[in-house]
């Protein structure tokens, strides 16, 4: 057995994808469950305590700049923290597992590039975004470069990639309620929008953060002590775990092996690109860059949150595998009791039936309140994104050029309005495949923002308008491309082969961002481009001290 595990180390140390799609696929066609008491019990206790919070942060919040980042007063453990929260989903913990359940390593494919972001987050961003010391990510962009265009198109940019992503997680606060609570699904849509909404209209970052700090903790919290009590199952032994899983698997010791996810390179790297890229282009994970007090800070939360995330996914995979175990040779979890058959619930429920097979009914509770609390802390910190570049961006600085004195009123009508349209999007999209939003998402995201952010922080040759075709063109091929995916040409147009092969359209919109913004910035010989140029040292120098963030962010 030592043999298959050092391989199936060596190949983990290997794997490099994910698919963030998961956040929309794990939760389709899952199977009203009985109404969990536990559960609702547990979660409206969680309610109750965020809200107390956004009381609390209420008081706290007395300018513009506290609403926005916390006034910067967040600490580097809790910004990491925090991170964790907003990234860790309950699709990873339903969907992931279940991979692990039924296809072995492939789980691994899906959850270890989550860590490849992080270090591109942790050495090419987090410092630079920090010292440059402003709310959104639309400061950075057009600082050297013009104030309207760009932070219109910037601005509009995370709004795009904040509806889309909304959508996804509407969409699976409904689905999964109906998974694990046993209520209906616009119940929970509802819910969401109503909490979330609260959250950031009075309490802003303070109440978003502590939303996420809590969340995490309770995740990690539960993860822990569900994989303590698995573990407890093979007397805390990894390698009776493996020999286990690889004993009681229909597919032996090919669980440990990679299947049909790496059949098709192209389409690995495209979805590479696309996740790794665009999760550095999230407007909601880069703005938590703006609450912590200075770039040492910021380098610490990201480390931080690297590791609590990088924990989470060893918990994970430890779960998938003890459910082979646990779950798979017990037919109490098949329906009319047959081994190999359908799981009670669906797909996604061999975490869920683990708690209850080794923590009774309380575990399962715990469990179920946690996977839907991770949702309300997802679409706070994307609502304040959103929020944010309504507020700040297109109504401050690009309407009243920066001389608002109502901009408190209007986030919070925009936070409102956030909510009202992420739930009517949500009850809309319910019985749809959302699993091209995630590609848009993320499409965008690596297309649009990331070229953009990177190029005016690194490249001195960027101007206004490269920057505007090379958006434009970015917008334009991601949104073009996964329309003729396969995942709308073929599953929601129902054609019966799809135009561009890939779902992911990062491996050509991506590079086609980066080619039409430097064509558009090295053929531009006006006098405000130079002016731009000029304009780099500067950036640069406050870049890599600081100086001026203090003055930029206070207001």
């Amino acid at each position: 057995m030592k043999p298959i595990l050092r391989n199936f180390v060596s190949a983990l140390l290997l794997g490099s994808t994910t698919s963030a799609a998961m956040a929309a696929e794990v939760l389709q066609n899952v199977e009203k469950q009985p109404i969990n008491i536990t559960a609702i019990s547990m979660f409206l206790v969680f309610v109750v305590a965020t809200l107390g919070i956004t009381y609390w942060a209420s008081s706290k919040t007395r300018s513009m700049n506290d609403f926005y980042n916390a006034g910067g007063g967040i600490t580097g453990f809790q910004n990491g923290l925090a991170l964790a929260g907003d990234y860790m989903s309950a699709a990873a913990l339903l969907g992931i597992t279940s991979m692990f359940f039924f296809n072995g390593f492939d789980g691994v494919l899906y959850s270890i590039s989550f860590f490849v972001a992080w270090p591109l987050l942790l050495f090419l961003f987090a410092e630079r975004i920090r010292n440059l010391g402003r709310v959104t990510i639309s400061d950075i962009a057009s600082f050297r470069l013009d104030q309207n265009r760009i932070r219109t198109m910037t601005a509009f940019g995370s709004l795009t990639v904040v509806c889309f992503y909304l959508v996804v997680q509407m969409v699976g606060a409904g689905q999964l309620i109906q998974l694990l609570f046993g209520l209906p699904y616009n119940y929970a849509v509802i819910a969401v929008g109503l909490l979330m909404a609260v959250y950031v209209t009075f309490g802003g970052m303070v109440a978003t953060t502590w939303v996420q700090i809590i969340k995490a903790g309770l995740l990690l919290l539960g993860g822990t002590v569900l994989m303590l009590l698995a573990l407890g199952k093979f007397g805390f032994s990894f390698e009776l775990l493996f020999e286990k899983a690889v004993a009681a698997h229909q597919n032996g010791e090919r669980i440990l092996l990679p299947s049909k996810l790496v059949a098709d390179p192209l389409s690995l790297i495209s979805l590479a690109l696309g996740l790794v890229f665009g999760t550095a282009g999230l407007p909601h994970i880069l703005m938590r860059f703006f609450t912590v007090p200075d770039a040492r800070q910021a380098r610490k939360s990201v480390f931080i949150a690297t590791g609590f995330i990088g924990f989470f996914f060893l918990i994970v995979a430890v779960l998938g595998l003890a459910a082979i175990v646990i779950v798979g040779q017990d037919p109490t979890f098949y329906e009319s009791g047959i081994l190999g058959g359908k799981l009670i619930g669906g797909s996604n429920m061999p975490v869920m039936h683990l708690a209850k097979a080794v923590g009774g009914d309380l575990m399962l509770g715990f469990i179920s309140a946690v996977a839907f609390a991770t949702i309300l802390a997802v679409v706070s910190g994307l609502t304040m994104a959103g929020t944010s570049a309504i507020s700040h961006d297109l109504y401050v600085m690009v309407f009243r050029k920066g001389r608002a004195k109502n901009e408190r009123r209007v986030s919070r009508i925009a936070s409102v309005g956030i909510g009202i349209v992420a739930v009517v999007l949500g009850i809309l999209f319910k019985d749809q495949n959302i699993a091209f939003l995630v590609a848009l998402t993320f499409g965008v995201a690596a297309s649009v923002n990331f070229p953009i952010l990177v190029l005016s922080m690194y490249w001195k040759g960027l101007t206004t308008r490269g920057a505007l075709i090379g958006g434009m063109a970015g917008l334009v091929s991601a949104v073009g491309l996964v329309i003729l995916s396969p995942a709308v040409w073929v599953k929601v147009l129902g054609n019966t082969q799809a135009i561009f092969p890939y779902d992911y359209p990062a491996i050509i919109s991506m590079n086609v961002a980066f080619l039409f913004t430097w064509l558009g910035s090295i053929t531009d010989r006006s006098h405000r481009a130079e002016l731009e140029r000029e304009r780099f040292d500067e950036q640069l120098i406050r870049a890599q001290t600081g100086l001026g963030a203090a003055q930029a962010v206070s207001h």
